[in-house]
Order: C-alpha cells, then structure tokens, then sequence
C-alpha cells in the first residue's frame, strides 16, 4: 500500500468518525460507496472538503468525473497524485 492511500484511508476514518474503523479495514480497491464502505452524498462533501484542506485538490462541477475520483481509495489516491503533479 502507497503512503498517499494510507494517508486518504485516514483521512476518511477522521473526517467521517468511522469507530472502530482502522486503515487496514478499508480495501482501496473496493467502493467507497453502496455495498463497499457504505458512504452517502454527505459524506462524499465532507471527504471531498478534507482532501481539499489536506492536499490543496481542486473538485471539478461535473458530478460523473466527480463520482469517477470516489469511486475507491485506490481512485482518490490517483486522482490527488494527478493534481499534485499539476
């Protein structure tokens, strides 16, 4: 596991209150949404809102792409390296 998905996977334990949720609970690869980590809207804006603090990440307004960077740990990760590079 990469140190940026390592850091996301705290990110979202701390941002979203997960109890009793480790790093090593969460999957990278799997969804963050639905049958995976089980997160709604609510929690997208307020994971959204911490990685923006965290890395300086910019969220475009097109709410497909937008769906597409939270698909999973492993897609954040990707997406916050992209803008990094930027």
């Amino acid at each position: 596991m990469s140190t940026l998905e390592q850091e996301i996977k705290e990110i979202i334990i701390a941002s979203l209150a997960l109890e009793d949720v480790v790093p090593d609970d969460i999957d990278a690869a799997a969804p963050l949404f639905g049958d995976g980590l089980g997160l709604d809207s609510i929690d997208a804006l307020e994971l959204g809102i911490a990685l923006q603090k965290r890395y300086g990440v910019t969220m475009g307004a097109d709410a497909e792409v937008t769906r597409q960077y939270f698909a999973s740990v492993n897609a954040l990760a990707g997406f916050v390296a992209a803008q990094r590079t930027r």
